[in-house]
């Protein structure tokens, strides 16, 4: 999808509870593959600006559902109905979201054990998480690439978790001596990645059928 400039595009406010609305009479879900080095909201006050959403959807009153931090690539969804986004991103809801995790080193059994079954950070233990050694995925090149070291070899896991702390997936793989190199999110609850290029996306008409 080719980026148009944002100055076209409606403002775009976080929701609040004038915003919020349960009830729309066209719910939309939006699947985003969010590249690297793009931040999940739609304004930055930084100066120079960095990108955002703002970027590359232009449809209008849409949110983000959570959040994909900045250094992550992968799926981030987007809704204009507020119950459907509560459900996405309220961590009570529990919604799994599995990420493909490309590490620093061969990731043993030991630590793909230790992940699954929960590891205690600096604000607590996590819950069990489902953690499996994975071939490379046939996904697109990282800009900029991932810096390698010649001397030390990296690997791939699949993580997924119900929980949505701050950085978890990062701090989870370095608790258990792992460091994260590249981070995609595949799959969010049933919401797939599937064949979406970066910066590309994906409508969908939500009805009770299909959420």
């Amino acid at each position: 999808m080719n980026k148009t400039k944002a100055a076209a595009w409606p403002k775009h406010k976080a929701f609040s509870k004038k915003n919020n609305r349960t009830k729309v009479e066209n719910p939309l879900l939006v699947l985003f593959n969010k590249p690297y080095d793009v931040l999940s909201q739609f304004t930055d006050n930084s100066t120079p600006p960095r990108a955002t959403l703002a970027d590359f959807i232009q449809i209008p009153n849409v949110y983000a559902a959570g959040r994909l931090d900045r250094d992550s690539e992968g799926l981030l969804l987007l809704t204009n109905c507020g119950s459907t986004q509560q459900k996405i991103s309220d961590p009570k809801f529990k919604a799994p979201k599995t990420y493909w995790v490309q590490v620093e080193g061969e990731i043993t059994d030991e630590a793909l054990a230790a992940l699954a079954k929960g590891v205690t950070l600096n604000d607590g233990p996590t819950l069990p998480a489902t953690a499996l050694r994975m071939a490379e995925p046939a996904v697109w090149q990282r800009q900029p690439p991932v810096r390698y070291r010649a001397a030390i070899p990296t690997s791939w896991l699949s993580l997924t978790i119900t929980e949505g702390r701050n950085r978890q997936v990062r701090r989870m793989t370095a608790a258990v001596g792992f460091p994260t190199l590249r981070l995609i999110r595949a799959q969010i609850g049933q919401w797939q990645l599937g064949d979406l290029a970066p910066g590309e996306s994906r409508t969908i008409s939500l009805t009770t059928d299909n959420f």
